[in-house]
């Protein structure tokens, strides 16, 4: 085993670091604060050439791999940017997987230059409100009509939808009642967000409010056949190159949060004076301090195992999921203690804790809950019965 980062990665660390300092707290606190999506920061990762690095070399992207990607996120979360600063790109990073592995390559040559530009936006268009994560029960409809598909439907947290020029959208084309498996029937388009088609409508939330959640309501949206991802019927399939890394990703978006809380907690504590001594010479703030650390040390070994694993090419779904699980408590655990540390201060959002604890608290649920991840590990790695 080597834990080493390699000398390019090392270097990709720095250099992101480096960019990700000249967007500091106040910045993002100002883009939250007026729900602004983050334009300059995301047009400096771009130019950069951030945006691309898991896209292979022959579209213009970087070649790299979702260790590569995930050592991008987490630096910039760790900056203060947190989900505000990786939300406006990871699905760019990942969210377009299915399309480099699965798209024509002509539907390929069309779009994924513009994605590692920074010049096309695209949303994740998956979860219904009658769904949510029984993602098989979807009900937006796909109909086959000549040399387009006919669609209609509606989902609901849907990132960046209100930037997003295309949705990868998912589908149904066959009814759940006449497909054999749960997981037929399903197809996945890379289809244009048509304002005469498609209503999107924002969703007020408690954070991550520099990008955009929103509903979408589908009236007959035409979608070339061009524009569909691989075959009809298989796109549950194709997802699942999604999901994964999505999984490896977040979870080190949750470290990265974790360690800029800890950070702003112990250099409060080292300077906070009360009864004539700093804070953080008392044990009841010290301990759960380096608790909070231990956490997130041990939890950022399993996020970079399951990294590894995908690279490799190896099975990776039960490591991908304990990383989402074991970082997402890691990280809100750190920014909570944060809070605490701070008092009464760390309820203001001018010491930027509480944006950390807000979006700290969001991935315990996104992009799956931790309860689903235990139903996961329960079933499909002790092998207990299904729980639901």
């Amino acid at each position: 085993m080597n834990f080493e980062l390699t000398d390019e990665q090392e270097a990709i660390c720095d250099a992101v670091r480096a960019l990700a300092a000249r967007f500091d707290d106040d910045y993002w606190l100002a883009r939250d604060t007026a729900c602004e999506f983050p334009w300059d920061f995301y047009t400096a990762i771009a130019e950069a050439g951030w945006l691309g690095i898991a896209i292979p070399e022959q579209y213009g992207g970087g070649g790299l791999g979702i260790t590569e990607a995930a050592l991008v996120l987490q630096e910039i979360a760790a900056s203060g940017a947190a989900m505000n600063g990786c939300s406006a790109i990871h699905l760019t990073i990942f969210g377009i997987n299915p399309v480099v592995k699965h798209a024509s390559e002509e539907l390929r040559s069309r779009v994924l230059p513009r994605v590692v530009s920074g010049d096309l936006h695209i949303a994740f268009g998956v979860t219904e409100p009658d769904a949510g994560t029984d993602t098989t029960a979807i009900t937006t409809f796909a109909r086959r009509d000549g040399d387009h598909y006919v669609i209609n439907g509606k989902k609901v947290w849907t990132s960046k939808a209100q930037e997003a020029e295309k949705v990868l959208l998912l589908t149904r084309t066959t009814p759940l009642d006449e497909c054999a498996k749960r997981t037929d029937g399903i197809t996945l388009f890379l289809a244009d967000l048509d304002p005469s088609a498609v209503d999107v409508r924002p969703i007020a939330k408690m954070g991550r409010n520099a990008v955009d959640s929103n509903e979408m309501f589908i009236d007959d949206l035409r979608v070339p056949v061009e524009d569909r991802v691989g075959e009809e019927g298989k796109g549950f399939s194709y997802l699942l190159d999604g999901l994964n890394p999505e999984r490896i990703l977040l979870a080190h978006e949750a470290i990265g949060i974790g360690r800029v809380a800890l950070r702003r907690a112990v250099s409060y504590a080292k300077d906070r004076i009360v009864f004539g001594r700093p804070i953080g010479m008392n044990q009841g703030i010290q301990f759960p301090l380096a608790d909070a650390l231990a956490h997130l040390d041990a939890a950022e070994l399993m996020a970079r195992k399951a990294a590894w694993l995908y690279d490799q090419g190896k099975p990776c779904a039960r490591e991908a999921n304990v990383a989402k699980l074991l970082c997402a408590e890691a990280g809100f655990r750190a920014a909570d203690q944060a809070v605490q540390t701070l008092g009464g201060f760390g309820y203001a959002k001018e010491y930027h804790v509480e944006r950390y604890f807000r979006e700290a608290r969001l991935m315990r649920i996104a992009p799956v809950s931790q309860e689903m991840v235990l139903n996961y590990l329960g079933e499909h790695v002790l092998g207990l019965p299904r729980s639901y």
